[in-house]
């Protein structure tokens, strides 16, 4: 498990360029449907949105923005916390299958993790993945995983490059969104290149992800829980 510090947390403006919108302003989640029963785990600390896994929502604990959006660019910096145990991960092919062993089983290796995401146009399929796999964040988890899907959208789905920046430091994402084409960049690089998303909406809020949590009669968090930090969440509309 990683530790995490409060050093480096610091507001920037806006991305180069005009039409930027903040999505948020560092002191409150004004403009943020924050789950009903949360209790407090999704809040504002040290000028960053951050959240600890512990939800106590019923229903949906995933975080929402009150505005919905249809074209856009967004620019949002995140960052893991620390990771929160041995996840066994497969590695993620190219054509977005998973590498097996001669037996057609699949692979798969214990590694730290934590894991959480940004929903598109409130559309649970439409998730990028933010998490320690071998494949990178990034990654459109309800396309690669349709088999019913066509070839090149599972390809399309799965990251070219894994960008991401060791646990604890800060990412930047600039995911762009035009009809029902994605693309998003990690860290600078193209990860995701237009890739296809069938059947998502023209439009709908930005979700950012609960995922995984503590085990009460353990004490243990599972080892895929969104210990995560956002900040510098901005919106351009297209």
């Amino acid at each position: 498990m990683i530790a995490w510090g409060a050093s480096t947390i610091a507001l920037a403006g806006p991305p180069p360029g005009e039409g930027w919108e903040p999505l948020f302003d560092g002191k409150d989640l004004a403009g943020w449907k924050i789950p009903e029963g949360d209790g407090g785990h999704w809040k504002v600390l040290d000028g960053v949105i951050d959240y600890d896994a512990q939800s106590e929502a019923k229903r949906d604990r995933n975080l929402w923005t009150e505005q919905s959006f249809g074209d856009f660019v967004l620019h949002v910096d995140w960052r893991f916390k620390q990771t929160t145990g041995l996840y066994p991960m497969p590695n993620v092919l190219p054509d977005g299958s998973c590498e097996t062993d001669a037996d057609g089983n699949v692979i798969k290796v214990e590694r730290p993790n934590a894991d959480s995401g940004i929903f598109l146009r409130g559309f649970p399929k439409g998730q990028i993945n933010l998490w320690c796999w071998p494949v990178g964040s990034g990654e459109l988890w309800g396309y690669r995983n349709d088999k019913s899907a066509p070839p090149e959208v599972r390809a399309g789905a799965v990251p070219k490059v894994c960008a991401d920046k060791p646990v604890g430091e800060w990412n930047t994402f600039v995911i762009t969104m035009e009809g029902d084409r994605v693309t998003i960049e990690l860290n600078g690089k193209t990860v995701i290149d237009r890739a296809r998303l069938p059947g998502i909406p023209e439009s709908g809020p930005l979700g950012l992800q609960h995922h995984g949590g503590l085990n009460k009669k353990t004490g243990q968090f599972s080892p895929a829980s969104s210990l995560i930090q956002f900040r510098n969440i901005y919106i351009k509309k297209l």
